[in-house]
């Protein structure tokens, strides 16, 4: 079994900061790419940000700027250091990540809980 587990969230005034981190635990291989996805209030799951195994990311355009993605391999580990948040950055916030599992020749995609953000004043 694979587990990511989600922390961080919060409630933060417009213009703050938060960041979020997810561990990645259990019968890993090797982790692909790892992000962060969000979803708001009755709207779809969207992609915020992603980071490969070598380090490349990729951002939604309104994340561009004001979010950072990064990753510790070793500790299977992602982070998302959100700044200058908006009351649009609302939205529960998901880690995702592609993992191959200990005896498996496939990656899988796997999900956290989620974890709440709320920017308001």
């Amino acid at each position: 079994q694979v587990q990511l587990v989600e922390s961080g969230g919060g409630l933060v005034q417009p213009g703050g900061s938060l960041r979020l981190s997810c561990a990645a635990s259990g019968s890993i291989f090797s982790i692909n790419t790892m992000g962060w996805y969000r979803q708001a209030p009755g709207k779809q799951r969207e992609l915020v940000a992603t980071i490969t195994s070598g380090g490349t990311t990729n951002y939604q355009d309104s994340a561009k700027g004001r979010f950072t993605i990064s990753r510790d391999n070793a500790k299977n580990t992602v982070y998302l250091q959100m700044n200058s948040l908006e009351p649009e950055d609302t939205a529960v916030y998901y880690c995702n990540a592609d993992v191959r599992r200990t005896g498996d020749i496939r990656y899988r995609a796997y999900w956290g809980q989620g974890t709440q953000v709320t920017v308001s004043s």
